[in-house]
């Protein structure tokens, strides 16, 4: 009898990977970042973004981190995935994050980075026609999630308020 050994890929701060079943993948330190899960639920794959920041245009064009930035790194877990064998109308996406973790008096809304990044990710998503099955986004907690592309659920670890899954 075969036993399989499950690996848990990590996915950094500013990067991306991609998983197969029955491997899960995970990011932790979740503040204002969101965590973008693109799957495929039938043939069992997905990718994961860490996205640190809404867009790249202000970034400096050389030596640029893609996976760093929503406007950048949706597509490359996009076409990726594509190339692994996904199918376009089955990608549906999970997210989780965007919370504001220090209070600002001002109404300055580049202060309010973790709103932005959810927008910013929202409108990549829907650039594409994927839907968002489930979120968990905004607050002021950090989160760890981890994603099985098996079972296409999403557990959420979020600092003193528990866990869930979505």
């Amino acid at each position: 009898m075969k036993i399989e050994e499950i690996k848990t890929i990590k996915v950094g701060i500013a990067d991306l990977k991609f998983v197969k079943a029955p491997d899960v993948i995970r990011t932790s330190g979740l503040g204002s970042c969101v965590g973008v899960v693109i799957y495929d639920p039938t043939i069992k794959i997905a990718g994961m973004a860490h996205v640190m920041l809404p867009d790249s245009k202000s970034a400096k064009k050389e030596g640029l981190n893609q996976y760093k930035y929503a406007d950048t790194a949706i597509p490359i877990l996009v076409d990726t995935l594509l190339k692994d064998g996904a199918r376009k109308y089955a990608l549906k996406a999970k997210i989780a994050g965007g919370a504001q973790m220090f209070a600002f008096s001002a109404k300055n809304d580049m202060l309010r980075v973790g709103q932005r990044n959810v927008e910013a990710v929202k409108k990549q998503l829907g650039d594409y026609q994927i839907p968002i099955i489930a979120e968990d986004v905004h607050g002021n907690s950090g989160r760890t999630i981890e994603f099985s592309p098996e079972t296409s659920m999403l557990y959420i670890r979020t600092i003193s308020q528990g866990s869930k899954e979505i």
